[in-house]
């Protein structure tokens, strides 16, 4: 079926993939319409950071050339995607959301875009993050209404995967930076399990929960990008597997239950209603006592590791920092050594804790988010009900469930056991079908 060059955006990865690989579409049909989708709404917007639409529509051509010829094509061939600045792109610039590295150009590409670029992707530029993917926000507005913010650090990623700019977007995660974003914007957030893709090249912050993840509109779509980007050994399902069974899943309010708005709290029960309609078992279950400490065993982490990493950086522009950067920086060069090894003890007994609880159960299901997002463009967001399984290093889905009374999107997260990406994905394309499509807001 032809689709009109002006709709073109409104395919999903996996189909302009699809049609660029049997000749209907071409790289540059699609990689122009995203671009031309970019003039449009970019002004109004502001996802992107670094636009590079000589380098993208070059990069296509050079796909469509290969494919003429028969020499092999990956599984992203003219797909155009955005980059999140604070992950090298050589040739382009590595902004990290701060005037520190103002025209810092990265001189090699990270391998997660190596990975892209040899299957054949697109990379039409770097998207806007936060000030070094912390909680300062930059200029990115949410494509739902420009008045509202659409969460952070992973802003411009999620915001022109929900503008239709592009098909797809890497973004990373150390607290709620992919699932915080994704549920704002209305689009689907994979953060994998840590390890599961490098972060080489990769603005570091705090290493036990630094992970690169990905923005598209489907989950299909985005078991397909992450796994192009997966680390060596540790493989991903380009599909999500079917599942022979209706899920067995465990919904879980979390030790922050308080933070979620009345609008979040009715979405969760009514996406708890709408899985079991579909023939899911859901069990509602309250998380052991332990888990209390979480949020705190985070923090702990999260500051003290910042501060060793980000140090340098502060030492040389504290002025150019913001205060809560600056603040959070200070706090972790003042934990002693002591406390942070029982945070990691923390950590570990959390983990297994987590473990046992859900023996049984396919998934936990769970609120990505406190309500729709904020209207102000000053903060990013609450990402409370990320921290907890930020902190156990296992893989999150999050994917739209409807709007809010501001017609503002509100998502379900899906949170997967250690090392079960594949589990988790198929699990989470299982439960999007329980709901309605979403249209682009644009």
């Amino acid at each position: 079926m032809a689709v009109k060059s002006d709709k073109l955006h409104m395919l999903t990865l996996r189909e302009a993939a699809q049609r660029i690989r049997d000749g209907s579409l071409s790289a540059t049909d699609v990689t122009r319409a995203c671009l031309t989708r970019c003039s449009r709404l970019e002004p109004r917007i502001e996802a992107w950071e670094h636009l590079a639409p000589e380098r993208a529509m070059e990069q296509a051509e050079e796909r469509d050339a290969r494919l003429k010829a028969g020499r092999a094509v990956g599984l992203l061939h003219g797909v155009p995607l955005g980059i999140k600045d604070i992950i090298d792109v050589a040739g382009m610039p590595t902004t990290m959301g701060s005037p520190v590295y103002a025209g810092r150009i990265a001189g090699a590409s990270a391998p997660v875009v190596q990975a892209l670029e040899a299957a054949g992707a697109v990379v039409l530029g770097k998207t806007v993050t936060t000030e070094f993917a912390y909680y300062t926000p930059n200029k990115t507005k949410n494509p739902w209404n420009p008045a509202h913010t659409p969460g952070g650090s992973s802003m411009g990623s999620a915001a022109a995967v929900a503008a239709g700019m592009a098909y797809g977007a890497l973004g990373t995660q150390t607290n709620g930076s992919v699932i915080r974003p994704a549920a704002f914007c209305g689009v689907v957030g994979f953060k994998p399990g840590l390890g599961a893709t490098s972060v080489e090249h990769v603005l570091a912050f705090a290493p036990t929960f630094d992970t690169v993840g990905v923005f598209t509109r489907c989950v299909a779509d985005a078991a397909c990008l992450a796994s192009v980007i997966a680390a060596p050994g540790r493989e991903l399902p380009d599909s999500p597997a079917a599942l022979a069974r209706p899920p067995r899943l465990v919904a879980v309010r979390s030790p922050v239950w308080d933070a979620a708005d009345t609008a979040q709290r009715r979405a969760f029960a009514d996406s708890i209603t709408a899985l079991r309609g579909k023939g899911a078992s859901v069990e509602e279950a309250d998380l052991p006592a332990l888990f209390a400490q979480g949020h705190d065993a985070h923090r702990c982490i999260m500051a003290h590791e910042g501060s060793v990493n980000m140090g340098p950086v502060q030492r040389g522009h504290r002025s150019l920092l913001s205060e809560r950067l600056n603040r959070l920086l200070d706090e972790g060069a003042a934990i002693p050594e002591a406390r942070y090894r029982e945070a990691l003890e923390t950590r570990a007994r959390l983990q297994d804790a987590y473990a046992r609880f859900r023996e049984g159960f396919d998934a936990v299901i769970t609120p990505p988010a406190s309500g729709e997002a904020p209207a102000t463009l000053a903060e990013t967001g609450s990402p409370v009900f990320c921290t907890l399984w930020t902190l156990l290093g296992v893989p999150a889905v999050t994917i739209p469930v409807g709007t809010g009374p501001h017609g503002m999107p509100l998502g379900l997260q899906i949170v997967g056991g250690a090392g079960r990406d594949g589990a988790v994905l198929a699990v989470a394309a299982w439960c999007e079908r329980a709901f309605s499509p979403r249209e682009f807001p644009l």
